[in-house]
């Protein structure tokens, strides 16, 4: 891929509908063999892909074509949630505010119902990232562990990131990576993401077998699947 570039588009939902300024990210992809439109939850945009040689007028004949549901879809994303002071967000499916306290020492910690931020105000959204990326692998590891020795196999390392598609994944190595969000997720959600990435440990695909060794470690598949598909969107827009 090559750099992207942004700018503002505008696009009507139909011929008599009223213009709308629609936020676009143009990328260039080897790979790419057509033109493709996504949206892009935690950017709140929409993403146009175009093969290397397919001028940007085929990008926005795609765009043109599907401007309703482009828009639709941009204006059914959930609301920002930015790490300042008296902002809410979700630990474990429980809602935490965000509290500053520059008598505070440590960082950033729970205490009840808040997550408590020490040190001047610039720092605030990085520390209380970098508090959430900490108490995510906590939970992951605590969790995996118990799974990894039920079903008997080791794990090689893990890994933290902030993946747009993917909760978590299996390297053929043994090693486990996960979104740092899921740790807003109620833990029932997290307990089933990090089954099912055990359970790869054993069966590297998602054959009978595998599902097997998913349901042999959690209730929850099903539900958490819903859970996932409904709310995971929202989780894109925090932070």
């Amino acid at each position: 891929m090559i750099s992207p570039d942004s700018e503002t588009v505008v696009l009507r939902p139909s011929i008599l509908g009223t213009p709308v300024d629609c936020p676009v990210r143009w990328c260039r992809s080897t790979r790419a063999r057509r033109v493709s439109i996504r949206i892009d939850p935690r950017a709140g945009e929409v993403v146009v892909t175009l093969p290397m040689r397919e001028p940007r007028r085929a990008g926005m004949a795609l765009l043109t074509t599907h401007a309703a549901w482009v828009m639709q879809r941009l204006a059914a994303l959930a609301p920002p949630v930015e790490f300042i002071p008296g902002a809410e967000v979700m630990l474990g499916g429980t809602p935490h505010v965000i509290r500053h306290d520059t008598s505070a020492r440590g960082g950033a910690f729970m205490d009840g119902a808040s997550i408590v931020v020490s040190g001047q105000p610039e720092f605030l959204a990085r520390r209380v990232k970098d508090f959430m990326r900490a108490e995510a692998k906590r939970r992951i590891i605590v969790l995996a562990e118990g799974h990894a020795a039920t079903l008997g196999v080791k794990i090689r390392a893990f890994r933290m990131k902030d993946t747009r598609s993917r909760w978590g994944s299996c390297a053929p190595d043994g090693t486990l990576a996960f979104s740092w969000r899921l740790v807003m997720t109620p833990d029932w959600v997290l307990d089933y993401v990090v089954a099912h990435e055990v359970a790869h440990l054993r069966e590297l695909n998602h054959s009978p077998r595998f599902w097997a060794h998913v349901e042999s470690l959690t209730p929850n598949r099903e539900a958490a699947q819903d859970w996932l598909r409904d709310n995971g969107p929202a989780l894109l827009r925090v932070g």
